[in-house]
């Protein structure tokens, strides 16, 4: 994925710079924007190659949260959000939005190159066959869902969490296993992070919700009642 192209959005040049130097080492094409009107321009011009958006929250003009809500309307790009804020609150509020992943400032540039790598790994097209689990049909390659035959909008997190419970089928899955799998890396916060996922997911998916059944004292479980 080296030829990818990644929107890098923070209000400080030293840390854009910072980022763009160690991603650049990594062969990615960098574009740049400096304050959330700035970033909505670049994306707007950009959009058809523009693989993933490094989103600062805390910016002039227009916040980082004005520009994901914007950008969501009309596209699923990985956007992983640069914060200084560790609240629990701000996360959770960012994951409804459609945040993809968090990383909180002050960070190693390793740490965000590697995280970047791997959500540009897991988005470049898994080429598996189309599959219906009971009415909910899954394309890995188009990271669709449909259900009943009618498209679901999902975001990468809520997509990439019904496919690991789908994946693995009528079996007990427990919170950490699911942080690890899907988030891709120890993840620090609470799992009521899984928990509003899984609220999201059932609600799109409409009857076909209780396939995805909570197991109490350990996590969930898809099974095709």
């Amino acid at each position: 994925m080296n030829n990818s192209t990644i929107l890098v959005v923070d209000d400080e040049s030293r840390m854009r710079k910072l980022i763009k130097d160690f991603l650049l080492q990594k062969g990615y094409n960098i574009l740049e924007a400096e304050d959330g009107e700035q970033a909505l321009k670049v994306y707007e011009e950009n959009s058809s190659k523009i693989n993933l958006i490094l989103l600062d929250v805390m910016m002039p003009k227009l916040d980082g949260w004005s520009v994901l809500r914007q950008i969501r309307q009309t596209s699923k790009v990985p956007i992983v959000m640069l914060t200084a804020r560790g609240e629990e609150q701000d996360e959770l509020f960012g994951f409804e939005l459609g945040v993809d992943e968090y990383i909180s400032k002050p960070f190693s540039p390793k740490i965000l190159v590697a995280r970047v790598e791997a959500i540009l790994k897991r988005t470049s097209g898994d080429k598996n066959e189309t599959k219906d689990y009971g009415g909910i049909v899954i394309d890995p390659e188009g990271r669709t869902v449909k259900v009943d035959g009618k498209q679901v909008d999902m975001s990468l997190r809520e997509y990439e969490l019904l496919k690991y419970l789908v994946d693995n089928e009528n079996i007990a899955l427990s919170r950490d296993k699911i942080l690890n799998n899907v988030w891709n890396y120890d993840y620090y916060g609470d799992s009521r992070t899984i928990d509003s996922h899984i609220k999201k997911i059932r609600h799109k998916l409409g009857k076909k919700g209780k396939y995805i059944e909570t197991m109490r004292g350990i996590g969930y479980k898809f099974e095709i009642k």
